[in-house]
């Protein structure tokens, strides 16, 4: 693909940037070698690569996920202003 002025002014009115001519003049020419590098990246066989999360290996540290019913409300509610019957109490809000 050539990325040639017209491109970058109608990428640039796309963006909402406003650029010269001289500007699209400069870009033009970076913008196409950028396509160049995209074009040879596409051209590299990655059948048999296997994807990858990060260049090093991670292993995820997991811990086993167990239902629970917490038995901390006496000390969450240690935290409110006010509680009654095991609940916040929350000043009323309609009248």
């Amino acid at each position: 693909m050539s990325v040639d002025i017209a491109t970058v002014k109608k990428i640039a009115s796309l963006a909402r940037i406003a650029i010269t001519e001289e500007d699209a003049a400069r870009l033009a020419p970076e913008l196409d070698n950028i396509m160049g590098w995209i074009e040879q990246l596409g051209e590299v066989d990655t059948a048999d690569v296997a994807p990858m999360t990060a260049v090093i290996p991670n292993h995820l540290r997991l811990r086993d996920d167990v239902v629970t019913d917490g038995n901390v409300r006496d000390a969450v509610l240690a935290n409110a202003p006010q509680a009654e019957h095991g609940f916040f109490t929350v000043p009323k809000v309609i009248e």
